[in-house]
């Protein structure tokens, strides 16, 4: 194995989508697991969030979680992670994570998940980090996404080589199985590269 301890985990908190989702989840938690990585995450006993983490820990690894005091204040945390750290607002939530986290994987989420996996895609096209960044296609969840990155580099608002920052993952054995054998590989991020033709 190479040297990614945690995984961080975006994903929805909702308790109410098409079931095949929380079976995605689950089980990619548990591979993740049984695969010896540790899971960073949101810290919330809902959804597909605590689909996957439940898992995690279910099969010996450890899931440490992260969360804003407002929604702290609703009681949707867990009890379960080994570390619980409250942060102030959303903003220092995902830099917590990051801080936390040797990867990064989007499950199937809302606009909360879009922004904290487009962040860490910026990050990692300028340069503050080279972690693997995994989206999770279920049920062709990201598709269109894709479709949008293909737009953005097909005119030239990003450079080619932005499709080395991410990885759409089409089963959760997929996703685990780059994990295991991410290499990294420089993103160019000179001004020249940045801005020139």
């Amino acid at each position: 194995m190479n040297n990614i301890q945690r995984v961080c985990v975006f994903a929805s908190s909702c308790n109410f989508l098409e079931p095949s989702y929380y079976q995605a989840a689950e089980e990619f938690g548990e591979l993740l697991g049984k695969s010896g990585f540790d899971m960073v995450y949101g810290g919330s006993s809902l959804g597909l969030m605590w689909s996957c983490a439940k898992k995690v820990k279910e099969v010996g690894s450890q899931i440490i979680g992260v969360m804003p005091e407002r929604l702290h204040n609703m009681g949707v945390h867990t009890d379960e992670c080994v570390e619980l750290y409250v942060t102030p607002c959303m903003r220092s939530r995902k830099a917590k994570m990051d801080e936390l986290s040797d990867a990064v994987v989007a499950l199937a989420g809302g606009f909360g998940t879009l922004e904290e996996l487009s962040e860490m895609i910026v990050q990692k096209q300028l340069g503050y980090n080279n972690k693997p960044i995994v989206l999770l296609n279920t049920n062709g969840f990201y598709n269109k996404l894709n479709e949008f990155f293909e737009e953005i580099i097909e005119q030239k608002f990003a450079k080619d080589i932005s499709r080395d920052i991410y990885y759409i993952a089409e089963t959760p054995q997929d996703a685990v199985s780059y994990l295991k054998n991410y290499v990294p590989k420089e993103v160019a991020i000179s001004k020249a590269d940045i801005y020139s033709r």
